[in-house]
């Protein structure tokens, strides 16, 4: 009854931290929003259309309502379907995308520091610890310049895969294989990123950790063998649509394409936590995406961990009977640190991209990592490494104090490390709803193809974001789309389209396939007078509702 209490003590601490870390975000999720990154528009539509299409042909999953005629087209990006699980009763009962959206993203971070929790708690037998090691994996200067991207937010499952990993070299039990295949699986359906961050660190878990699983050899192989058969049995459903994309559209990613997206050195000195910036971080602050320090409080006792096992009295046996429980390290804790450490150097080395001839190695060792573009997440391994190592440390010093003061100095850790990391209150914009003449479409009689204009050029490709969420209200098939990945076809129709209302581009739209065209003139900017008046003259285009200062929708004859 005890461990169950602390374990929802424990969750609940998570999900606080998560509504303070994201603050004011749980104040009004309805209304709040981060839709100034078209991401964060691409992640809600996702979202949206995961929740939309699972119940009516979850055969057609990947085949979105965006890039008409295109197929596949879910997999142009992360499919994001465990996330729009957890968001989709929401979504039945009518919540907007924001809002559906906002409470995925906190609940991704509780679970991410929940997971965390988990591992350490198991490791150190200490809570204080597994919260230091949650919170630091969840609440730290990349994940909160990343709420945006709901996939960076829910990596509960590399500190799940990494425990089911270290109990199966440990225990060598078949249900701890079959825990790691489900974690892995889980990854998969979120994020290919994930699946690639954790079969890297699994295999250092196998590498470092030959002391442990040599004694079982044979069935220690048999069962991570198991364990990879059965991911990949799961996994094949979400996997197919993207190996498709990449025979038949070329959808890798080459080398060079990391060097954009990858971290640097200074970033691992850089954070945009409220104190450090002011203090000094400012002066090394560069590309967001390459953000990595992990905080003081962790860095102090991760050092503080690797001390404490390698050091000489850390040779000390059980014998010592006057010593408290894991004041002294034992020889499987030491081999966890190194593994640990292992874990964040390779994350660190790999998020640097090119500037290493590492990346370039593992490359064209391991295919799946030519799908990926941002280099820079692979500082995710590093942060849980660091915040693992920070979190044996802390029980470390707990045990070596008295109970009393070993809590509070514990509990006084956690509440530093998270103040040090702490960004909030965070800027959102204010998200007014759907416009109502959305609904006009999903009522529209027979076939409709939607086209949005401006027809924003590749260049601006993150402008067709808003159009996304818009699209979420009639879920018609539309021509615009943005995404990771964009199709030749979307790259040729931009090329004409954005010349609307010119007759080529009228022409072209129904080449395409288009029936209806959605007018928005603030993107016209200073030349939405002459638009209407080429509108108003067009013989191919049939007004169907207008809204005051908003957008128009009309029918293309």
């Amino acid at each position: 009854m005890r461990g169950r209490f602390e374990a929802r003590a424990a969750l609940a601490v998570c999900l606080l931290l998560a509504v303070i870390h994201t603050w004011p975000l749980a104040t009004a999720p309805g209304t709040l929003a981060r839709n100034d990154n078209a991401d964060a528009e691409l992640n809600e539509f996702v979202l949206a259309w995961v929740a939309h299409q699972l119940p009516r042909a979850p055969s057609r999953l990947f085949d979105t309502n965006m890039f008409y005629p295109e197929r596949t087209t879910l997999a142009y990006s992360e499919p994001l379907i465990v996330p729009a699980l957890m968001g989709a009763p929401l979504a039945w009962i009518g919540a907007s995308p924001v809002l559906v959206f906002n409470v995925v993203l906190i609940l991704g971070f509780a679970l991410t520091a929940y997971a965390g929790y988990a591992l350490v708690r198991e490791w150190t037998g200490n809570h204080a610890a597994g919260l230091l090691a949650g919170s630091m994996f969840a609440f730290n200067t990349h994940t909160l310049t990343r709420l945006a991207h709901v996939q960076g937010i829910h990596a509960w499952g590399l500190p799940l895969a990494l425990l089911s990993a270290d109990r199966l070299v440990v225990r060598a039990r078949t249900r701890d294989a079959i825990w790691l295949a489900a974690w892995m699986a889980a990854m998969a359906y979120t994020s290919g990123y994930l699946v690639v961050f954790a079969s890297l660190m699994i295999a250092i878990v196998v590498f470092v950790r030959v002391a442990d699983w040599r004694p079982r050899a044979l069935r220690t192989a048999s069962l991570f063998a198991l364990a990879a058969i059965v991911a990949g049995l799961a996994i094949l459903p979400v996997y197919l649509p993207y190996r498709h994309l990449a025979k038949t559209m070329g959808m890798l990613r080459p080398l060079e394409a990391v060097s954009e997206f990858s971290a640097s050195p200074a970033g691992y000195l850089s954070t945009v936590g409220r104190f450090h910036y002011w203090l000094w971080s400012e002066r090394f602050l560069g590309n967001p995406v390459d953000l990595f320090f992990p905080g003081v409080v962790v860095i102090v006792s991760s050092v503080l961990a690797i001390v404490w096992a390698f050091a000489r009295r850390s040779s000390a046996t059980s014998e010592h009977t006057d010593v408290p429980p894991f004041a002294i390290a034992s020889a499987l804790t030491r081999r966890r640190i190194v593994m640990l450490i292992a874990i964040a150097a390779l994350g660190f080395v790999l998020s640097l991209g090119l500037r290493t001839p590492v990346y370039g190695w593992m490359y064209h060792l391991f295919p799946p990592m030519q799908g990926l573009r941002a280099a820079a997440r692979f500082g995710n391994l590093f942060l849980l490494g660091m915040a693992s190592l920070a979190g044996i440390g802390v029980a470390a010093l707990h045990a070596r104090l008295t109970p009393r003061r070993g809590a509070i100095a514990a509990i006084v850790l956690v509440v530093v490390a998270n103040l040090e990391s702490l960004r909030a209150p965070v800027g959102y914009t204010r998200f007014e709803g759907i416009p109502p003449i959305y609904s006009i479409l999903a009522k529209e009689p027979g076939r409709v193809v939607l086209v949005e204009v401006p027809f924003w050029p590749t260049q601006g490709a993150f402008e067709h974001a808003e159009y996304l969420v818009n699209a979420t209200a009639h879920w018609r098939p539309m021509i615009n789309g943005y995404s990771g990945y964009l199709p030749q076809s979307f790259r040729r129709n931009s090329q004409i389209f954005w010349f609307f209302p010119q007759e080529h581009a009228i022409h072209a739209m129904r080449l395409a396939g288009a029936t209806h065209v959605m007018i928005h003139p603030k993107g016209f900017g200073h030349e939405a007078d002459a638009m209407w008046r080429a509108v108003a003259a067009s013989p191919y285009l049939e007004r169907i509702a207008i809204t005051p200062n908003g957008p128009a929708l009309y029918r293309l004859k």
